[in-house]
């Protein structure tokens, strides 16, 4: 079947199971050229073609709400609502999402880039069509690791105590990002080691037989494999909520998981259909990931595997940069952890996890667990290392504030993928945390320009006794050879300095680097000021600025608003020192995705804009 010939997904509803089934191999392919070509999230969208083949099926999208949790999984379901040519600019800058967009079609009901909102957005939405008097399904599709947060089970909690109908779609592959941990995991195994396949609790099989429709499902049920049982089950976990569950289903198995949602649409109430699936399905080197390379990947040689733009040699990640200093300070420093929430592969901590495993905690998809098991174990003279996504920290933040800060606890965060984040777009751009974290006291933040910083940034961090956050963006940087350096804290950085400066720029990160080089090439009469530390501010050289005659620039990756030109303009006027500033940066608005050159060129902070703004403002002062 030509994919661009399906419009909406009534398209797909006449199909026999036969033509599903091809459809859903038509699907695995074209999934596997396109996200080669683009890059994207690609296991996960691998192993979920058949669910959501027969989700599409049973359901009338959009009057029945279709929606996954996270989001990183719907390619499929985006074919099916007619977006299949679009992806050709899949992630693309001005192309589709490569999650639901509410803007980009009507089928996406709901948009998140962040775990385990999906089970709380669809009780609101039960609830209001409830008190709208309305009459369609509410289908959430989670998956195990992010049922296992602690927002899923703050929702479970009251899902089972409202009791309205809405058919959740546990989808089982045993991996979020990398494979799942905890004692959750542990009763989803039990699960999974039920009945190959299982049956309609009592209560619900009496309901359906008070219907020619249910008794024909029964009926029908009574075929699958002649396995499936109608007896009432262990639920597990779910039952412990007050919500039915039937389970474990082949995930795979398209006649199966259709007879199964025919079902789920006669129960009346909550109901949970656990499905197995298994990530990366159709494509072998997806299948036989375990650590989550195939997650989210770049573009890549379908027959080899092997990403198309390897990291330059004298390279490395940034995550891997602070990573092996990070094992490197480890050797010497018995009480130093590490601690991650389900990231150990996207913040490359796999060596540090296999050289200390008594030394590694992975917390599974709980931001504010991990920040405030941090603090438990600093009370108790342990050197905690969290690393933690910009976007991610987010969800912390109290825990942060109440938890470390307050108590002003030695422990070190580390702030992955800060700043603009290219192709994942406005749910992961890392452009928040400056302004979330600079108002709390006892916090020291800082951003390094290289590796060779970042490793003396790590060092002095750890022989301090604040709560020390490190942001660092995603990308690459040049390996430097480890060093014990320290830096002095709150202390800034200048170069370019003479008796002829006619303008100071201060910025920060990588940014520092590239103006750096632009105006020493070009001989321009600029200072470049590297403010590595936004908090504390070097105060001795900002008041040398501000009593300057040369004019004062900010340039920012992240927004304007309670970033480090916020920071300095505080400065200023609590300190009477009068000091017009032009601020480059990010306004108040939420940023699309793209390559970062794209988006900074639109929104005119990358290097040619500035440099072009400050000269026509000195040359028109």
């Amino acid at each position: 079947m030509n994919l661009s010939n399906i419009k909406e997904p009534k398209d797909i509803q006449s199909l026999s199971i036969k033509e599903l089934n091809e459809l859903a191999k038509d699907i695995r392919s074209f999934l596997i050229s396109s996200v080669s070509k683009t890059g994207g999230h690609l296991a996960s969208n691998l192993g979920i073609v058949e669910l959501t083949l027969a989700l599409h099926y049973v359901f009338q999208s959009p009057t029945d709400k279709i929606f996954f949790d996270v989001g990183h999984q719907c390619y499929t379901h985006k074919i099916l609502t007619g977006r299949a040519n679009g992806f050709a600019h899949l992630r693309q800058y001005n192309g589709i999402s490569g999650f639901q967009k509410r803007c980009e079609s009507k089928h996406d009901v709901w948009e998140a880039g962040h775990s385990s909102t999906a089970l709380s957005a669809g009780l609101g939405m039960a609830i209001a069509r409830d008190l709208n008097k309305e009459n369609y399904h509410i289908i959430p599709v989670v998956g195990d690791g992010a049922m296992s947060s602690g927002m899923s089970l703050e929702a479970l909690n009251q899902i089972g105590s409202e009791q309205r109908n809405m058919i959740i779609i546990f989808n089982d592959n045993n991996m979020s990002i990398s494979k799942n941990v905890g004692a959750l995991n542990s009763e989803f195994s039990r699960l999974r080691a039920s009945k190959a396949y299982t049956g309609i609790k009592s209560g619900m099989r009496k309901s359906l037989e008070t219907s020619n429709v249910g008794n024909t499902i029964i009926s029908g049920l009574k075929s699958i494999k002649d396995t499936l049982k109608n007896v009432v089950i262990d639920g597990g976990i779910f039952e412990e909520f007050h919500i039915d569950y039937i389970g474990p289903i082949d995930g795979h198995n398209i006649a199966e998981l259709i007879r199964v949602l025919h079902v789920a649409k006669e129960h009346d109430g909550p109901i949970v259909i656990h499905v197995i699936t298994q990530k990366g399905k159709g494509y072998a080197p997806c299948e036989m990931d375990r650590e989550g390379i195939w997650h989210g990947i770049g573009p890549f040689d379908i027959t080899t595997g092997k990403p198309k733009h390897a990291v330059a040699t004298g390279y490395e990640s940034w995550s891997s940069c602070i990573s092996s200093h990070l094992l490197y300070l480890a050797k010497k420093n018995k009480d130093i952890v590490a601690i991650t929430p389900a990231m150990i592969q996207g913040s490359a901590l796999n060596n540090f996890f296999a050289k200390y495993p008594d030394r590694s905690f992975d917390c599974g998809i709980a931001e504010e667990h991990a920040a405030t098991f941090a603090a438990g174990l600093a009370i108790n003279q342990k050197r905690p290392f969290l690393s933690i996504y910009s976007s991610f920290l987010q969800r912390a933040y109290d825990q942060i504030n109440h938890d470390i800060c307050r108590m002003d606890l030695p422990v070190v965060i580390g702030v992955d993928r800060a700043g603009l984040v290219g192709e994942d777009g406005p749910t992961h751009h890392g452009v928040f945390d400056i302004g979330l974290l600079t108002p709390l006291p006892n916090l020291i933040l800082a951003q390094p320009k290289d590796a060779h910083e970042a490793q003396m940034l790590l060092n002095t961090a750890f022989k301090q006794e604040h709560p020390f956050v490190i942001r660092y963006p995603r990308g690459t940087t040049q390996k430097a050879s480890p060093t014990d350096e320290i830096i002095e804290i709150g202390s800034w950085e200048m170069i370019n300095e003479d008796d002829h400066t006619q303008a100071y720029i201060l910025t920060y990160g990588e940014d520092f680097n590239s103006l750096k080089e632009k105006v020493l090439s070009n001989h321009l009469p600029y200072a470049i000021v590297n403010c590595r530390f936004f908090k504390p501010l070097d105060e001795k050289m900002l008041t040398h600025i501000a009593k300057s005659e040369a004019k004062l620039f900010t340039v920012e990756g992240d927004m304007l608003s309670h970033g480090l030109s916020s920071c300095i303009l505080e400065y200023l006027n609590d300190h009477n020192l009068q000091k017009k500033i032009r601020r480059f940066g990010i306004s108040d608005k939420y940023i699309g995705q793209g390559s970062n050159r794209q988006l900074r060129k639109e929104i005119a902070i990358d290097v040619e804009s500035i440099l072009n703004e400050i000269e026509k403002e000195l040359r028109d002062a």
